[in-house]
């Protein structure tokens, strides 16, 4: 039994998501993956069914009814590693613009003290590649803008390429969680912070996605701009247990 599972969220990746099985399954490490499909209308989740007998015990597929969003889609699957003795979870994009190669290093941070490990594109100053430059000012002022209202010293608030020790979903109530987008990725972080938890940045190149179509919408972008209003608002009358307290 691995310790470590990969969480993919999908929909209408089926250009991708064989290449990504295959290149997690090749790493060092002995990962799981766990894919949660949203009903992909090209076949993705057919497609993962089919390399499933290739990778027996190692590649899951959980399917969901319609387009439920990134967050729902990553509590399904927290829900299901807790179910299992999975001491390592992970976040990751099914398009390639997160590197596997950097799960090991993501995990390695956990493994060395950190609760949560981010890969940042942040933290040694600006690395995107493929991003026009309208997106690349976008997302760098949205993560400054979280830590202004948040203060938390967090440089990428929105990453979505993140590993989480187990101890850190057993302890933040997954069924509070409010959030479907980017939105989403900052609750998680600072619900971790809010815990007493350790959160630390592990530098990556983010490289924009090549082959399919981006999920990203203005809605996206709305939620995330007023949710961290609200996520900061409520800190102020809920104070949750810090760990070790």
């Amino acid at each position: 039994m691995s310790d470590s599972l990969v969480i993919i969220p999908t929909y209408n990746e089926k250009e991708n998501i064989e290449r990504i099985v295959r290149k997690v399954f090749s790493l060092a490490g002995d990962f799981h993956i766990l894919i949660v499909d949203d009903g992909s209308p090209d076949g993705t989740g057919a497609i993962v069914k089919g390399l499933m007998p290739h990778f027996p015990d190692r590649l899951h597929i959980e399917e969901r009814i319609g387009k439920l969003g990134l967050g729902t889609a990553y509590i399904h699957g927290f829900r299901w590693a807790l179910a299992r003795e999975y001491q390592y979870i992970f976040e990751m994009d099914a398009d390639f613009s997160h590197n596997p190669d950097d799960l090991l290093r993501l995990k390695e941070a956990c493994i060395t003290g950190a609760d949560v490990a981010v890969g940042s594109r942040y933290i040694q100053g600006v690395n995107v590649v493929n991003w026009p430059m309208k997106r690349v000012l976008l997302s760098y002022f949205a993560s400054m803008y979280v830590r202004t209202i948040m203060r938390i010293n967090i440089q990428d608030a929105t990453a979505g390429f993140v590993c989480f020790r187990r101890t850190v979903l057993e302890t933040i109530p997954l069924d509070k969680i409010r959030f479907v987008g980017y939105a989403f990725q900052i609750e998680m972080k600072f619900k971790a912070i809010q815990h007493g938890f350790k959160v630390v940045e592990v530098p990556i190149i983010f490289t924009d996605r090549t082959l399919g179509v981006s999920k990203m919408s203005t809605k996206i972008f709305r939620e995330a701009f007023w949710g961290v209003i609200s996520l900061k608002w409520a800190s102020f009358f809920n104070k949750p247990n810090r760990k070790g307290a």
